[in-house]
């Protein structure tokens, strides 16, 4: 019988390899074990609530009347969102009447050089014991200016879309145009609206006297100034 020949132990080389092969599959076990445990993905499932959406306000744009007075009804307001009223907030004043309110024409000065134009207004004020209703839209205000006897300008002529604003008037308040009108120093008339060539009027320290009207109501005196 021939002698077995002897059993050749594995190279350090081998032995190396098998112990990182065994490394590599306890780290992998391991890595298993704690994904099953941790579940790191359930807190990215979670949903993230949605934004609440934000409500846009506006601010509704102003009519140019007489300001720091309040619409007595929401029917009564200019074109434009306004607040909505109940009942018992609607005012129930009563119009108001020609001898407890006080009309007054402005004028911005009372001299003005070449190429200034004067700028109108009205101030009232209510007199009365009691509030009390007014139209003061475009539709009941009249500015008239003339020289002498002579009728110059009066903002009627050529008015565009008239318009009513009803408001209620505190007792004993005062209120002023929120924007002025602006005379263009020419002579108006219904027919020449659309005139180029109207008529100017003469300067050198001319004299000329503003009247004005509104809700039916006409200024007591005039408010003179001068054109050079």
């Amino acid at each position: 019988m021939s002698a077995e020949s002897p059993r050749r132990r594995p190279s350090p080389a081998v032995y190396r390899r098998r112990r990182l092969v065994l490394l590599v599959a306890l780290v992998a076990v391991a890595a298993l074990v704690w994904l099953l445990i941790a579940q790191p993905w359930r807190g990215a499932a979670v949903e993230k609530p949605a934004p609440t959406p934000t409500r846009s306000t506006s601010t509704p744009t102003p009519d140019p009347m007489p300001t720091g007075v309040t619409t007595p009804t929401e029917s009564a307001a200019p074109a434009g969102p306004s607040p909505e009223a109940s009942a018992e907030e609607t005012p129930t004043a009563k119009p108001c009447v020609a001898r407890d309110i006080a009309v007054q024409a402005v004028t911005d000065q009372e001299t003005y050089a070449a190429g200034q134009n004067p700028q109108l207004s009205i101030t009232l004020t209510n007199n009365g014991a009691t509030d009390c209703t007014l139209n003061v839209g475009t539709s009941a205000q009249t500015f008239t200016i003339m020289s002498g006897s002579d009728v110059w300008w009066r903002s009627t002529d050529c008015q565009t879309e008239p318009s009513d604003m009803v408001v209620l008037l505190s007792a004993g308040q005062t209120v002023s145009s929120a924007t002025p009108l602006t005379w263009d120093r020419t002579r108006s008339s219904v027919g020449s609206c659309d005139d180029t060539g109207r008529q100017v009027a003469p300067g050198g320290g001319a004299s000329y006297h503003l009247s004005v009207e509104i809700g039916g109501i006409a200024s007591t005196q005039s408010a003179q100034m001068l054109l050079y």
